[in-house]
């Protein structure tokens, strides 16, 4: 293909991913916020009884401000070089190309921290008499062996069996609310890694073509 031609696409590309990255980091942000808020009570937070994973923020660090700050720098260079004849777009294209690596980094860490939380399980008040050799009520990780910090034996597969959430007693459905927003944050992470990655070769390209559609 002609250098115009792939300068045309690499224009077209950036305005295509840096709208979908500011989505899709706006929502990892509100998904992590919803984490630190079970069922929308402050309460848990304000006691510290929320998951280490879910306090480690990564959706908001990770998945959200590196993506955006990637994400806000691809759209307004997409969107300002269309048809101009000379923006500086190669310069351009490499900044969007660091920063696009920035965001392949936060969302692959949002994705395995999200993942690490997903596997332990929720912290939450719990029964432990009814779950193993303890004895009485108490906050912790019902799903994780607490001797070996792995999963348990008999918790290991907690996600498939829904019979064993009620476990927890509070805060009220903290297991669904656990599963759901860890789930939805490394579903939005695996697709910001695709959508930097693309915008990692398409910075490539722009540094050897430029693209501004209007040479």
């Amino acid at each position: 293909p002609s250098p115009c031609r792939v300068a045309m696409c690499v224009g077209k590309c950036s305005r295509i991913v840096g709208p979908c990255l500011l989505v899709l980091g706006t929502l990892s942000m509100a998904a992590n916020i919803l984490l630190l808020f079970p069922g929308g009570a402050s309460k848990y937070l304000v006691e510290g009884h929320i998951s280490k994973h879910a306090k480690a923020m990564p959706g908001i660090w990770g998945g959200g401000i590196a993506v955006l700050l990637a994400a806000t720098h691809i759209t307004a260079v997409g969107w300002r070089c269309a048809g101009c004849s000379d923006c500086g777009t190669r310069c351009n294209a490499f900044i969007s190309a660091v920063l696009s690596k920035m965001a392949l980094l936060g969302a692959a860490a949002c994705f395995v921290l999200s993942g690490v939380g997903l596997t332990n399980g929720p912290l939450c008040f719990y029964n432990a008499s009814e779950h193993s050799r303890g004895q009485g009520t108490l906050w912790g990780y019902p799903f994780l062996d607490g001797s070996s910090r792995e999963p348990d034996a008999r918790a290991e597969n907690y996600l498939y069996d829904r019979q064993m959430w009620s476990i927890c007693l509070e805060p009220v459905g903290i297991v669904a609310w656990n599963v759901g927003l860890f789930s939805l944050l490394l579903l939005i992470s695996a697709t910001e890694m695709v959508l930097a990655s693309l915008q990692i070769l398409n910075g490539c390209l722009g540094c050897l073509c430029g693209f501004c559609e209007g040479k």
